[in-house]
Order: structure tokens, then sequence, then C-alpha cells
């Protein structure tokens, strides 16, 4: 068995919405098969007991051994904790070669399972040991070390629970939601929103006493230390007892409580010295420690929290006791768990040692055994919520407290006897904690969590807003760059600030910021993260889906421009028009529910197919008014966008918009075919997001297809009296419309410069020349740079077959490196002529033709 071409499918893909791992697996050769090998089920269920082989028996010998790495990879994860569901196998046209798909919610604990699981099968089929205790516990470490902590974890549900996008900035706690400009980050507990300075103040805890005392809050008595002696100086100064503490620490270190006698007051100095080097003294308040927690304008959760304990029961020492406790399966180690281990350290010692006792003491039954002064979780302690219980004058000090301080979202520790009256007379406010940790109130100890994360959320985005800006995409064979570029000046022309990704590069505000074919997943999520972007529109290409599926989880309009014959076929298991069919669909699959568009070409059978996997509406658009698709759609009262004459026509029910050609200059005043398509898609995919016709029809009228607003499509030159057209035509469908455009165009003679792609079908690239042979008096034929994985003239070789046949082609050239073909075209072209070149290096070549125009 051999796994290969290992992919993350990080968004929707051609399996599902959720995100997998997908594998190339043979198991061809005979050794390899599990009916050659007796007993391999048996010996799979003895090594892992928890497997759901399904119908595996029933399987081809081949498929078994697929399907057996399918579900040992789920079930791992499945048994390690992973909130995972959805796989399968898909047999390729190869014998005994699969593609496996397993769900994943943690890539690198996806990608752990997977090895996992073919060692598995592996030990199954050679009868050799596995230890499933080992590997399930690996993945049980890696998910704990690389999952979202409880506190962003709660506000991701809620962010999602509202259909609020998010993106994971760092392998931390640093998470975005939503896209472009409506977007908010956080970090942990701590958001956008969050002040650096309320940071600071909240750090500073003499600062955040003398602002909550100015603020009449309750606070209690105390003031900064420069030495042990001058602890002691504020304590009597004070009164005893008294809190000694770093003056910025945080989770509780290096804080003593309830000291009374110089030693103890000197002795907390040093250990709080080391913590921050700044210490302060404070009086000591009896009564509960309480953790209130404020986010906004609105006490969200409260709870009592408990210094880590052991009742005694007269047989068990202390350490013993302690053992027992973190036996507790909610107890672990760091912020992950509900909650933490106790350790039996030199802190928890030494408070022991105050009462009398060692670790190895055995307390009398019924012994309340206090093994630290603090109460904070991150040491062990408990918390039991009582946020029903607090009082509406004590909530209201606290959201005062958070105020003063400035904080979004505010962690308030306070002592008291009661929250259930208010906080005069009784306790005081003891600390301001930015960032506060979330787990007490999702996971109590004691009494219901509270939902804090859709509190945080709440106050990071309003009702109703799902933090989305408007998000466009565009597949398709041929015309997706000049489609996408057209909706793109729409929106530009509504005020919208675009981000636009296609075959040329990444555009902010039509400001190039990447170079490149950039119609992938990786240059979408550049726009999606910008803050600047107010709509996106994404060209969303074959390659892109099937390495990484999209970039985001839905779209408002899905344009699919054509399939036609196809293109790349045969590559990566993708062999016939249906297959590629399949992986276009899916930008229309992840349409916005209900209220998401699909633009979808009514003459391209494969295109209209689609409807039928449209979660949202559906706008076929064609040429052809009396098109059967168009027809029966406009019958129904939905919307269509058709040709009537010398305009384009957008109709729905009684409503018709026209737009003339005259109006459209990317047609040339209808003469182009492609192009009218391409205008059409625009004007659907602008109707689709509400945009006003006088501003799908400015942003139709001022695009002008040249070199800077589309380069490599339909680009337009003059020399010495002689046209010559440039574009990126390179498959046989675009050759097929670029022959029909120019067969409008007068001419005493035409001429084209072609090369081929190496990575399609050798029919496909005979196909191109077989075209070009019947259109052209010459053509001369280049090698390019890149032949993706053919031999030295084998491209050349392929295009001259297509051209045995010409009926119109007398005169063939052949030429090594473009801009020596270039070279040769313009070598010969002569007052009235016409020629085609079809560029491969898009902006080097564009750059070569316009020196030549200049130069004369």
């Amino acid at each position: 068995m051999q796994v290969s071409c290992f992919r993350a499918l990080r968004g929707p893909n051609l399996w599902s919405r959720q995100t997998a791992i997908e594998a190339v697996v043979s198991c061809d050769t005979p050794e390899s098969l599990p009916g050659g090998i007796p007993g391999f089920l048996d010996r799979l269920y003895a090594r892992f007991p928890q497997i759901d082989l399904l119908r595996a028996a029933s399987c081809p010998e081949a498929e078994m051994l697929a399907h057996a790495l399918e579900r040992a990879a789920l079930g791992l994860e499945i048994q390690a904790g992973c909130p995972v569901a959805f796989s399968k196998i898909a047999p390729t046209l190869e014998a005994g070669v699969y593609r496996v798909v397993v769900e994943y919610s943690e890539e690198a604990v996806g990608r752990l399972a997977f090895d996992l699981a073919q060692a598995l099968c592996s030990a199954a089929i050679e009868d050799t040991p596995f230890n499933l205790a080992d590997a399930l516990q690996r993945l049980r470490e890696l998910f704990e070390d690389i999952r979202l902590g409880p506190s962003t974890g709660s506000v991701v549900r809620a962010a999602v629970a509202r259909g609020i996008p998010f993106h994971r900035l760092t392998d931390g706690s640093m998470v975005q939601f939503g896209w472009g400009s409506r977007q908010r980050r956080i970090q942990a507990a701590e958001t956008c929103l969050t002040s650096l300075v309320a940071e600071s103040v909240a750090q500073d805890k003499e600062l955040t006493r003398f602002l909550l005392d100015a603020a009449g809050v309750p606070v209690t008595p105390g003031r900064p230390v420069t030495s042990a002696e001058d602890a002691w100086v504020a304590t009597c100064e004070i009164g005893s007892p008294v809190v000694v503490k770093p003056q910025d620490g945080n989770q509780g270190r290096g804080v003593r409580v309830n000291l009374v006698s110089r030693e103890q007051v000197e002795a907390a100095y040093a250990v709080a010295v080391e913590v921050t080097g700044k210490v302060m003294v404070e009086r000591y308040i009896p009564g509960h420690d309480y953790r209130m927690l404020v986010v906004g304008n609105k006490l969200v959760a409260a709870a009592r929290r408990e210094p880590p304990q052991v009742a005694g029961d007269g047989i068990h020492t202390v350490e013993e006791l302690v053992e027992q406790i973190n036996r507790d399966p909610r107890r672990g180690e760091g912020h992950a768990n509900a909650l933490t281990k106790i350790h039996l350290d030199e802190i928890a010692l030494a408070h022991l040692a105050t009462q009398g006792l060692t670790s190895e003491s055995v307390p009398p039954a019924g012994t309340r055994v206090v093994l630290r002064n603090n109460a904070n979780l991150s040491t062990g302690g408990t918390a039991t919520d009582v946020t029903d219980e607090v009082h509406s004058e004590f909530a209201a000090r606290m959201v005062e407290a958070a105020q003063m301080i400035g904080l979004d979202i505010c962690g308030v520790d306070v002592v008291c006897q009661s929250v259930s009256r208010p906080l005069e007379g009784q306790g005081a406010i003891i600390e301001i904690n930015a960032a506060p940790g979330l787990r007490m109130h999702l996971q109590p100890s004691f009494g219901k969590g509270r939902a804090v994360g859709e509190a945080i959320i709440a106050n990071m985005f309003k009702k109703g807003d799902d933090a989305r800006i408007a998000v466009v995409a565009v597949t398709g064979t041929n015309g997706k760059t000049t489609t996408v570029r057209l909706i793109a000046n729409i929106l530009d022309c509504q005020g919208l600030r675009v981000g636009m990704t296609s075959t040329d590069g990444v555009y902010i505000e039509g400001q190039r910021i990447d170079t490149g074919d950039c119609s992938g997943p990786k240059s979408a999520r550049k726009v999606l993260l910008h803050p600047d972007v107010d709509a996106a529109v994404l060209e969303t290409a074959r390659g892109g889906l099937l390495r990484e599926g999209l970039a985001f989880d839905r779209c408002d309009v899905a344009v699919v421009t054509n399939i036609g014959v196809g293109d790349h076929l045969g590559l990566s298991y993708i062999n016939t028009v249906e297959d590629l069919t399949a992986v276009k669909r899916i930008i229309v699959q992840n349409v916005k529910p209900g209220t998401g568009v699909a633009v979808l070409n009514a003459a391209d059978p494969f295109v209209a197919g689609m409807a039928a996997h449209c979660p949202g509406k559906v706008t076929f658009f064609a040429r052809d008014p009396d098109n059967p698709v168009i027809a029966k759609h406009r019958a129904q009262r939905k919307r269509v966008v058709y040709v009537d004459g010398d305009a384009i026509v957008a109709a729905e029910g009684n409503f018709e918009y026209r737009l003339p050609f005259a109006g459209i200059p990317v047609t040339q005043n209808g003469a182009i075919a492609f192009q009218i398509e391409n205008a059409m898609a625009a004007v659907a995919a602008g109707w689709a997001l509400g945009l006003d016709w006088q501003i799908i029809r400015g942003g139709l009228a001022n695009f002008v297809s040249d070199m800077q607003t589309a380069p490599g499509r339909f680009n337009f030159f003059t020399h010495r009296g002689a046209t010559l057209i440039a574009d990126y035509g390179h498959n046989v469908d675009a050759i097929r419309a670029l022959v029909n455009a120019i067969d409008k165009i007068p001419a005493k003679r035409r001429s084209v410069v072609i090369s081929g792609a190496g990575d399609r079908r050798d029919e496909d690239i005979r196909r191109q020349t077989e075209i070009l042979g019947d259109a052209f008096d010459e053509v001369v034929l280049y090698q390019d740079q890149c032949q993706r994985g053919r031999a030295n003239g084998e491209v050349l070789s392929l295009l001259r077959q297509g051209l045995e046949k010409a009926k119109r082609t007398r005169n063939v050239k052949e030429i090594y490196g473009e801009f020596g073909a270039i070279d040769a075209a313009f070598d010969n072209l002569k007052e009235g002529e016409l020629c085609l070149i079809l560029i491969d290096q898009v902006d080097e070549a564009l750059g070569y033709i316009t020196k030549r125009v200049v130069a004369g």
C-alpha cells in the first residue's frame, strides 16, 4: 500500500463542506491485497476493536484495503476526542488506486491520524504489533496542544452560531472574525476593541486602585513598597492582616494573604519581588473570593472561587488525597481543561507548614486542609457559579470599575461576604484583570455554565451583523478573468473598495499587490483578510479547488461562465467533462442558502445542470432568447439575461431592462460574441447583488479591455496599418471563440502565433491547431519556456499534427522561444493584415509587443 498526493482541503471541496485530508492510495500489487492475507480483518479488529468497517468484507480486495485505511484514520481521530464524522473513498480509472478522504478538525491531528492508520493497516497485514494506546495518546496530546483553548473556543463557537466566518491567524489564540473591512480580531479574551492603555492600567495594581478609589468604587487600602522592611512599615500603617502581592502580576503568582507577623510579611515580599520586581501591600479583607466578568456595559457572569483543598479522612496522607482529586477527568495541565491539577510545590508545602502539616500528614476525618491562599483556577482552585445571586447595585459597581479602567472585557476580583447585597460596607475590589480567563464561567466546578462567548460576540458585532462583505466567485473554462474584472469595475462604480483575484494577480482598490496566477484559495484569503476591502471578486480556478477547496464558507454570487469541452482534463484524476463540472460546481453548491445567487450559462448544458445543486436562487444567461432553459426560466417569472437585437436584456416577470451594446465597449458594439457573454454574466452578478441599474450601466460603459484593465484578454494593437490581437487563449473553447470573433474583423491576410501547454492531453493540443488551420493563412508555432512535463519538441510535434489537414493554412513556421515567434510575426506583417498572438508569459509578452509597436 502506497500513499501519495497528500492534500489538506481547508475549505468546502469536491467531497464535502468539511475540512479533510485527501490522499491517493495505491494497493494494486498482489502481495498487498487482504484477500491474499488470510485473517487481515480479524487482525485489524484485534489491534483496533473500535474500528467501524461497515461493509468492508464485501468489498473487492483492493478497495477493502483502501476502505480499512479510511475507517482507521477516521476512527483514530474519533477515539482521540476529535469532533469528526465524514470519510469516503473514491476509485480512480487506475486499477487499485483510490482517493481516500478523511475529515479533520485540526490539520496536524488529521495528518498524524492518517500516518498512524497506515501503520495500523501495515501491522495487520504483516501481523506485527501496533500500540493502540500510544497512538491514541499521541493524537490526544497533539489535539489538546493545538486546538483552541476554552476561552477562544467559546467565542468562536458563538460566532459560528451567528453565521460569522472565522479564520485562525496563528497556532495560538489569534482569530479573525468576518472578512475585509467588517472584520474583528481576538486573542483569547482580548479583542481589537481592547485598549492597550487600559491593559497597562489593569497591570498596574496601584494605578488601578487609585482610579477606582477616585470613582468611589470600594477598594482595599494599600501602597507600593520598595523593600521587605518597607513592606512591614506599610503593614503597620495599614493595619494587619495584609496581602502582599506583585504590583503587575497575574494568575495569583506571588500572592500571600492574611499575613500578620513581620516574618510572614518579609517572607512574602521576597516571593512577590521575584515575580515582577514591584510589590504592593494591601489590607486583607475577610470574605469569599469572587470573579466577576464584565463585557461591554453588562455583568455577564460571576463565580465564587475556592482555593485548592482536600478533606481529611483519617486514612490517607495529604499527598495521597491530592492524588485522588487529580484523578478527576476534568483536571489537567494548562488552561484547556475545566480544572487544573493541584501540585504540592514549594508554595503549597509552605502553606501546609503554617497549619502544622506536611505532605505526609494524615488529616483527621472531616478536616479541611487548604493548600494555597489564593483561589485561582490555574493553581487548582474550584469555581461555583453565582451569577443569578448578584445584586443589581453590586453588578453596577462592577461595570463602573471596568469602564473606569477602560476595558471592554474585564475580570473583576472581589472579596466580600456576599454578592446578594451591595458591595459597600462588606467588601472591596482587590484587582482588575485584562484578558480574563473564561473557563470558570464556561465550565464551573459547580452550577451552570454561562454564555460568555455569545456576550463577547454580541459586544463586537451588532445584532444581525454577520461581519461579511459581498463575495462573488467566478469559475468556468474561459472568460473568467474578464468577467471578474467587469464585476469588480461595476462594484467600484458603486463606491466600494474592491479586492480581486485573477490569473494575473491580486488587486486591492485597483492596485496589484501580488503577481502571477492568483486564482487559488491562498490569494482569495489575502483579499478576505485585507481590512480595506468592502467587496471581493474572486476568480476560482480548478487547480485551487482541487488542492485546498474554497477559501470561504459561502459566497453571495457564484458565476460559471462555461465548461464546453473542458480544459486540463487528464490531470489530478479529472478525466472527463463530467468530472470537471463536479469541480467547478463547488462554488454553486456553496452560495448563501436562500438569498445567494448562481449565475449560470444556459447555453452550456453542463453549466445549466448545476442549477439543481444550488441552495439559493439561479439567474440564467445566454445570447439566444429562445434557448429552452432561458425560455422555461423566464416562463417561471425568474431572472434571465439574454440578447435582443443590439442590447443585453435583463428580465424577471414583467420587468425588463435593456443595456445597448453601444454602451458596452468591451463587446465592440456587439461584434465579439464571447465578450457579450462575459458582459451578460457581469450584469447578472451586479443584479444579484442588488446594485442600481445605473451603476451596472456605468460599470460596463467605463470598462475598456486593454493591457491595463485586462492584460492578455483580446488586447488590440495597430502596427503599420495592420491589426494585432494578443490573447492568453490556451484551450480548445478559447481558440474557437477567438476564431469566431476574428472572423468579423476584415483582413487581407491572417496569421497566428501559438504554442501549447504541455499539461493538456494530446488530442486537446492537436485540436487547437486543427481549428486554427481552417482560419489562418500562416501559423507560427513556438515552444514556450515551460513544457510542463513534456519532452523537448513534443508539443510542437502535436501542434504540427493538428495542421496536417488544414483547409486554409499554407505556411507553417517553427520558432524556439516566445519573443522570437513574435518577431517573426512582426517581420511578415503588412498593411491590412491581421495577426493573432497567443501569448504565454502575459506581462512579458505584452511588454515586448508594445515595445515593437512603439519602435514602428
